[in-house]
């Protein structure tokens, strides 16, 4: 329980860092695309969000999504320059918070035991939720690139906890190094 308590601290770090990387843009630099072949900032918050809620519905307790529309939109098989418009700002933050806390809620059933199986559960939501993280921290690459790169933007401090460092450029989540 309490190492499923630490990593939904670190699913929070992480989110929290993606916020610090797209709160402060417009509109237009959210959705802006560097090019026909690349997503725009906003496609990546969406992705990111429709992968957590993809993996808790269907490695733990299936659920309707949130926001069925986005579904296909934010599916990374489909190639970037089809990947269609985006919604609002204001749909997407509604979208990532929403799936955020159907994580908290499941994951929360599975570290009180609240779940069929729940010692088996409690192992499938421990990788579960570090590749959530560390999903969250390879998007967060690509938004913190554009956000510097393209848009001239400071990038934030990287995140400090036990077990993060950088691999291959990539901030990423190792909880056995903790």
């Amino acid at each position: 329980m309490h190492e499923l308590t630490g990593l939904l601290r670190e699913y929070d770090r992480a989110r929290a860092y993606t916020d610090q990387l797209w709160k402060d843009l417009t509109p237009d630099e959210v959705t802006w695309r560097p090019h026909e072949n690349s997503s725009a900032i906003g496609w990546h918050l969406g992705h990111q969000a429709h992968v957590a809620h993809f993996m808790i519905r269907n490695l733990t307790a299936a659920e309707p999504s949130p926001d069925p529309e986005l579904d296909g939109l934010m599916d990374s098989a489909h190639p970037e320059k089809f990947r269609g418009t985006l919604p609002t700002v204001d749909r997407l933050a509604v979208f990532r918070d929403t799936v955020a806390e159907r994580v908290h809620a499941r994951i929360g059933n599975i570290a009180a035991g609240r779940t069929g199986a729940p010692s088996q559960m409690t192992v499938v939501a421990t990788h579960l939720l570090t590749a959530l993280v560390n999903h969250e921290y390879q998007h967060d690459q690509w938004i913190g690139e554009v956000r510097a790169q393209n848009l001239g933007h400071r990038l934030p401090p990287d995140p400090e906890a036990d077990g993060l460092s950088r691999v291959d450029g990539y901030l990423c989540l190792n909880p056995h190094a903790c």
